[in-house]
C-alpha cells in the first residue's frame, strides 16, 4: 500500500508557487508619465469618499521632494482625492529619469516628504500619516543607495506630529524636529530630538511652544530640482546643465478616478420549460433558449 501512495505521489506534476507581481515600469520618452492609481468599492468605504459611476472621485499625484544619488534618483509624495489622502508613493529611477519604478510598497493614509542622502548609501526619508490630523510621524532608511528601505516610527505609541525638518551629520548622527500640531502653546508644540544610530531610534532633548531651527539645515541638491507645470498639469524634474535646467521626467498630477464598480443585471437563463427559470438572478453565459414551434 505504501509503495502505491508513493508511486502515485511521483507522478502528481510539481505546483509551482506563485509568482510575485512585478511592479509597474514607467518609461520616460518625453510626455508625462501617469502613475498607476484607481480604487473601487473597497477603497471607497475605508477612505469615505463620495464617488459614484457617474461621478467618479479624481485622484491626484502629489510629489514634495526629489534627490539623487549618483545615477539613482528618487522622488516622495503622495496619491490622493479631494477629501482624503490614500497612498504614499516613492518613485526610484536606476537611470537618471529614463524609467521608474516604485521603490517601497504605498502605504494606506500616509505622505513621504523630507528626504536627504548623507553619502552615496545612507539616507533617509521623513513621512506620517495624514488623517484628519498627521500623526505618527516616521522615516524610511536605507543603507544601500536606496536599492532598500526599512521603516522606523519615531515612537512606539501612536501620536499626533509630522516631521517638520532634519538634518544628518554623519551616517549615525542626525536632529529632528516634530511639530505636534493640536498640542498648543501651553503644552508645547514642537519638539527636538537626536539620534547616534542612524534613526533607528530617537531621544527627546527639548520641548518648546515656539517653533525650534536647527542649527544645521539640508541644502538642497544643486542638480535637482522638482517644480509644477501648469500648461501640461504635471510635476517636472529638472537636472541642471550649467545655467540651464534640463527636464529628466514628469509626471501628470491628475493620474486615476476611484469609482464603485459597474453590476450589469441580465435576464435569467431558463431551462426547456420556460416557465420554470433555473434561478431569478444570474448572468447570462449563453445565449437564450428559443421555444421551438
Amino acid at each position: 500500500m505504501l509503495a502505491a501512495i508513493l508511486a502515485a505521489q511521483e507522478q502528481q506534476p510539481e505546483i509551482e508557487p506563485p509568482k510575485p507581481a512585478e511592479k509597474p515600469v514607467y518609461a520616460y520618452q518625453g510626455k508625462a508619465l501617469k502613475i498607476a492609481a484607481e480604487c473601487a468599492d473597497e477603497e471607497i468605504q475605508a477612505f469615505g469618499l463620495t464617488c459614484s459611476a457617474d461621478d467618479p472621485c479624481p485622484l491626484y499625484l502629489e510629489l514634495a521632494a526629489v534627490d539623487g544619488v549618483g545615477n539613482r534618483l528618487f522622488a516622495t509624495g503622495n496619491i490622493h482625492a479631494t477629501d482624503a489622502t490614500l497612498w504614499s508613493i516613492l518613485l526610484a529611477s536606476e537611470d537618471g529619469g529614463k524609467t521608474w519604478t516604485e521603490g517601497f510598497e504605498r502605504m494606506k493614509s500616509t505622505g513621504l516628504e523630507h528626504m536627504q542622502f548623507a553619502d552615496f548609501e545612507n539616507g533617509w526619508i521623513g513621512g506620517q500619516q495624514l488623517l484628519s490630523l498627521p500623526r505618527d510621524p516616521f522615516f524610511l532608511i536605507t543603507n544601500d543607495g536606496g536599492k532598500t528601505w526599512r521603516k522606523r516610527p519615531l515612537s512606539g505609541e501612536p501620536r499626533v506630529g509630522a516631521v517638520e525638518q532634519f538634518f544628518f551629520e554623519n551616517r549615525n548622527i542626525g536632529s529632528l524636529v516634530v511639530d505636534r500640531v493640536q498640542a498648543g502653546d501651553a503644552g508645547g508644540r514642537h519638539e527636538f530630538y537626536e539620534t547616534r544610530t542612524s534613526g533607528d531610534a530617537w531621544s527627546l532633548v527639548q520641548v518648546s511652544p515656539k517653533p525650534i531651527a536647527l542649527k544645521k539645515q539640508r541644502a538642497p541638491n544643486p542638480d535637482w530640482r522638482l517644480r509644477t507645470d501648469s500648461k501640461t498639469k504635471s510635476f517636472l524634474i529638472e537636472q541642471r546643465s550649467g545655467a540651464r535646467w534640463n527636464t529628466a521626467a514628469s509626471f501628470l498630477i491628475n493620474t486615476g478616478e476611484c469609482k464603485p464598480k459597474e453590476v450589469k443585471l441580465t435576464e435569467p437563463v431558463v431551462t426547456e420549460d420556460e416557465n420554470k427559470p433555473v434561478d431569478t438572478l444570474i448572468i447570462r453565459t449563453t445565449p437564450p433558449v428559443k421555444k421551438k414551434k
